[in-house]
């Protein structure tokens, strides 16, 4: 395996545990529901700004992840695309491309 890939696969680990350990500590102070989260993601116009950024990098690496994985017909790429919504574009973004550099 390349070193490249290495990179890219730490950085895949690194970008899904860093951000699911501040979810989870904020999730155990302020309970288990989604709405109140999605309520603090918009409490300001910097945290609104950040969301919308995310949001739009994360649609744009969708549609990147789908025209190559159909182009390249590498089909073990799209794993990224539930990664990006499920944990964030800090996990589905080195992900794809330590995928992608395998083929």
């Amino acid at each position: 395996m390349s070193v490249l890939r290495l990179v890219f696969l730490a950085m895949a680990i690194w970008g899904a545990i860093h951000p699911m350990y501040y979810f989870i500590a904020w999730f155990q102070a302020e309970g288990w529901a989604l709405g109140p989260m999605i309520d603090a993601w918009y409490v300001n116009d910097a945290t609104s700004g950040l969301v919308w950024d995310l949001t739009i990098a994360a649609l744009a690496l969708t549609v990147f992840v789908v025209a190559e994985s159909v182009k390249q017909r590498n089909w073990i790429g799209l794993i990224a695309v539930p990664a990006t919504f499920c944990i964030g574009v800090s996990c589905g973004l080195p992900l794809y491309l330590f995928l992608r550099k395998s083929s």
